[in-house]
């Protein structure tokens, strides 16, 4: 068997190829999945905006967008690792993706009640499905081929997660906005009727765009489905100890300070990336007052695009720089930029936030992989442990958004900037603790 072959040489210390022979055809089908995933997650920036034109929010309250559905990986994270264990990566990955279907059909009936709650609920659905499908792939990926070049493979499939993320706003700026913007004196001065025919307007455009979505996840499922893919086990080494029912003991994983660092710093992390993406539409509005919304999704995307990119520089300069220093060197910058976006005025500010996503590019999957590293048998518990970290895209987006409210859209970019000194802090311990991977 292939997967006993791969298991012994890893164990023997044996060196295996950037991606194991014969894996090859299961690294593309999963790493398509960080693509798919990448959408549902940035077309949240773009419903931010439009729900709080479509349902009358303020900047606060459609932070809960980004609340519900970053609650659904802190549920569903550790049953998902379970399944995983259970019943392989294959089937967690075909879970994943019948939520995600279903979350994304949700959207028509929601939009029809122009109910808040019930988009609020779809969302959650949606991102129990990416649970599972981030639950697998990431570690998946790590394991698929030289277990030390792990950050190097699992950056190189993010690369993909990049380009979802980039064309997600595109594709909202395109379908999903109106291009009508309408100021308050002008929403006042509607009738009752206007005004509630222009809401449920805005509420339907997410119809079609959200049927695509449903489409295209329910072919790659069944793509996946038909296909034989390689079942991984992780390699036994390091593992914590189990009890006598096989199940991993949480408290005793727990207990690596390496991998509740990295949870700390997983929920830092991705606080600060949905906190910055969510508000980079109003921030840009704000800064620059004439700046169209659809002109908006454009810079939101073009800060996307460089992400991917940065997940691609990311990958080759691990050959030449260890994961630990670049994330470090990456922390550093996305403060300083953060601090820039504060101060500046008009397009150099826009600019400044813009180039904070090819910093945070590498972030979560170095602190994942370093995380996860060691934890053999355990793996898949471990990696739903930093899983649920992404919990903090649920806490600091409202924070940020009623921030926003108080103060400024500018000035909450302060947030952000303190979860940064936490990634750096993070690296930091790895450098000082942990011999470069």
């Amino acid at each position: 068997m292939l997967t006993a072959q791969v298991t012994e040489q890893l164990l023997a210390g044996q060196k295996q190829p950037f991606i194991t022979r014969g894996y090859m055809l299961a690294f593309v089908l999963v790493t398509s999945l960080f693509f798919m995933w990448a959408i549902a997650h940035n077309m949240n920036d773009i419903l931010i905006r439009q729900f709080q034109k479509a349902l009358d929010l303020s900047r606060g309250q459609s932070g809960f967008i980004q609340f519900a559905f970053y609650l659904g990986y802190f549920f569903m994270a550790l049953p998902a690792g379970y399944v995983m264990k259970r019943f392989g990566y294959k089937n967690g990955i075909l879970l994943g993706l019948l939520f995600y279907m279903a979350g994304a059909l949700l959207f028509y009936p929601a939009a029809e009640a122009q109910s808040y709650l019930f988009f609020l609920v779809a969302l959650f659905v949606i991102a129990s499905g990416l649970t599972f499908l981030e639950t697998a792939a990431n570690p998946y990926i790590t394991v698929m081929g030289n277990p030390e070049k792990g950050p190097q493979r699992l950056n190189l499939a993010q690369s993909f997660n990049g380009l979802g993320a980039a064309v997600a706003p595109l594709l909202g700026g395109l379908f999903i906005f109106s291009g009508i913007e309408l100021s308050e004196t002008e929403l006042n001065a509607m009738s009752t009727e206007a005004l509630n025919a222009y809401r449920a307007a805005e509420a339907r455009a997410v119809q079609v765009p959200y049927l695509v979505i449903a489409a295209i996840v329910g072919l790659i499922a069944l793509l996946i489905f038909l296909t034989k893919m390689p079942h991984i086990i992780a390699p036994s080494g390091n593992a914590v100890p189990q009890d006598g029912r096989g199940r991993s003991r949480i408290r005793e994983l727990m207990s690596s300070r390496q991998l509740k660092f990295a949870v700390l710093a997983q929920f830092f992390y991705v606080g600060a990336q949905v906190c910055i993406w969510s508000y980079f539409i109003d921030y840009c509005i704000e800064v620059m007052p004439d700046t169209p919304e659809k002109t908006a999704a454009y810079y939101l995307s073009l800060s996307l695009f460089f992400f991917m990119i940065g997940r691609f520089l990311g990958t080759f300069l691990m050959h030449f720089v260890s994961p630990t220093r670049l994330l470090a060197a990456y922390a550093v910058i996305a403060v300083a930029l953060c601090t820039t976006a504060v101060v500046a005025d008009g397009m150099p500010a826009v600019i400044a936030l813009g180039l904070i996503s090819p910093c945070m590019s590498i972030m979560f999957p170095t602190i994942f992989a370093l995380g996860i590293r060691g934890l053999g048998g355990n793996t898949e518990i471990g990696s739903s442990l930093i899983i649920m970290a992404i919990i903090g895209g649920a806490i600091f987006p409202p924070c940020m958004g009623f921030f926003a409210d108080f103060a400024t859209v500018q000035l909450s970019v302060l947030l952000p900037l303190t979860c940064f000194v936490v990634v750096f802090l993070f690296a930091l311990y790895e450098m000082q603790s942990q011999e470069p991977v």
